[in-house]
């Protein structure tokens, strides 16, 4: 009798007890099939969800003639026909997403020209094995070959003020002829970025060029670049938003972004605030997020503050303070001081990190050549007491205010006083304002520069045919923001 036939007979005898033990039996067997072939379908159906996703995930693409990428990409092709097992690949192995991020990190790096950081980086990560990984490594060590030092006294160095948000407001203001010669409209500032990232302009910080080390003695560091990249040096003075700007047509305050990067306040005619690319801070950084070859190693530019009214557009100075015995009853009590600083000092680690330096301007933006020695120490204190404090880190740089230095183009002589109580302030960059397209001064423990001003007036004379200041850096005409008053005085 068949096995069948034997399990019905059973159950013809089998009582009520054991027919529904038989029942439960039978349940819990369906039961297990069940979730055995729905735990087959999960699995099944998150394989083919990572198939999908490894298959999705975008190539890297060349940018600018970058060679890595293009050659890792022909490498891991080869490679790909040539392996056998995916089980025996380490690059099968590894999590795709987390090499694709070290990867695209790295050829950022390569771009701002940090061969070197790049290549510990990967050399340094757990894909170092990684076909891909050693490939792009070889051909960063090739690229690196080809970059060249630059002449460190061909380094040109371009300045600006607060740019101009309105110009309908600025223009018509009772400081108008003033804005009109020294500031710089935002289009204006755009199109000068963009001609000189198409003409091979690179951004460099005064510590590329030169540090000193701890006996106080310059050397001048390795500016590596490929052939046709050109280093240049930006700053920015008077970044403070003084009393006298408000309403008239600039940005108000600095402030931190909801992306965790500084970025500006600008209150409108009709009171209403916005936050966004108001001034040079943050229209560089969105610039060099899309041109990262703009910038060396990830550096921006220098920006410059006085004291007298604060900094970043809040009223730190001691003179607001109703606490400080060197309060000035002619200016509001800001009895948030305190919480400003605190605020101040956020701001500019954030824009450290973000590749900016800063300098002095002078407290009160004195004619440092002009003043007295006790003028200018007094001034020093005043500086030291209220504006480094609120930087990450000591001020080495000095701008002197319009461009008035304590000598004349030969080195400062050891007697000059001036000269002393700068540097035991702790200064070692000294910059001035020279049209010249260059002029860089390096002594034994300080170097000297010239700035040029890019502005209303120095844009209008080029423009006019009057001089041809700018020529090799900008086509002014392409330049000059055509809502100037003109012609535009000194």
């Amino acid at each position: 009798m068949s096995e069948s036939g034997r399990n019905r007979i059973d159950r013809d005898f089998e009582t009520e007890e054991e027919r529904r033990a038989r029942l439960r039996r039978k349940k819990r067997r369906k039961e297990q099939k069940r979730k055995r072939i729905m735990l087959l379908t999960t699995l099944l159906v998150i394989l083919g969800v990572v198939l999908v996703v490894l298959i999705l995930i975008p190539k890297k693409k060349p940018e600018g003639g970058q060679k890595a990428n293009t050659g890792i990409s022909e490498t891991s092709a080869s490679q790909s026909g040539e392996t056998s097992s995916a089980a025996s690949s380490s690059s099968a192995a590894a999590p795709k997403s987390d090499m694709a991020t070290l990867l695209s990190d790295a050829d950022r790096l390569t771009k701002m020209y940090d061969y070197d950081k790049a290549i510990e980086m990967l050399q340094s990560s757990p894909y170092a094995a990684e076909t891909e990984v050693k490939a792009m490594i070889s051909t960063y060590e090739a690229d690196k070959t080809t970059l060249k030092d630059y002449d460190h006294s061909k380094i040109t160095h371009i300045f600006f003020h607060s740019l101009i948000v309105d110009s309908d407001i600025a223009f018509k203001s009772s400081n108008s002829a003033n804005y009109n010669s020294v500031m710089t409209t935002i289009p204006e500032f755009n199109e000068i970025l963009k001609q000189m990232y198409e003409k091979g302009y690179v951004l460099v910080t005064m510590h590329d060029i030169c540090t000193f080390d701890e006996n106080g003695t310059l050397h001048k560091n390795p500016i590596m670049l490929p052939p046709g990249k050109i280093p240049f040096v930006m700053s920015q003075d008077d970044v403070c938003y003084y009393e006298y700007m408000e309403g008239q047509g600039f940005a108000t305050r600095f402030v931190i972004g909801e992306d965790g990067r500084p970025t500006l306040e600008y209150k409108d005619k009709n009171g209403n605030v916005t936050t966004g690319d108001y001034d040079l801070v943050p229209i560089l950084d969105h610039f060099v997020d899309e041109h990262p070859d703009f910038s060396y190693r990830g550096s921006k530019a220098i920006l410059a503050f006085t004291g007298y009214n604060g900094i970043l557009g809040y009223r730190t100075d001691e003179t607001y303070d109703p606490n400080s015995p060197n309060y000035n009853p002619e200016k509001y009590r800001n009895e948030n001081i305190e919480n400003d600083k605190a605020m101040v000092k956020k701001i500019t680690q954030a824009l450290k990190e973000d590749g900016y330096e800063f300098a002095s301007h002078s407290w009160g933006h004195i004619r440092t050549g002009d003043c007295t020695v006790e003028r200018l120490k007094t001034d020093t204190d005043k500086w030291e007491r209220n504006v480094e404090p609120l930087l990450p880190d000591p001020c080495p740089i000095l701008i002197y205010p319009f461009g008035s230095d304590i000598g004349n183009w030969r080195p400062y002589a050891e007697d000059n006083e001036k000269f002393k109580v700068l540097y035991d302030a702790g200064f070692r960059y000294y910059l001035t304002v020279d049209s010249a397209q260059y002029w860089l001064q390096y002594n034994s423990n300080y170097m000297r520069g010239g700035r040029r001003n890019v502005d209303g007036y120095r844009l209008y004379q080029d423009l006019t045919g009057e001089q041809n200041r700018l020529g090799d850096i900008l086509d002014v005409k392409k330049v000059f923001d055509t809502v100037r008053p003109t012609p535009v005085e000194q």
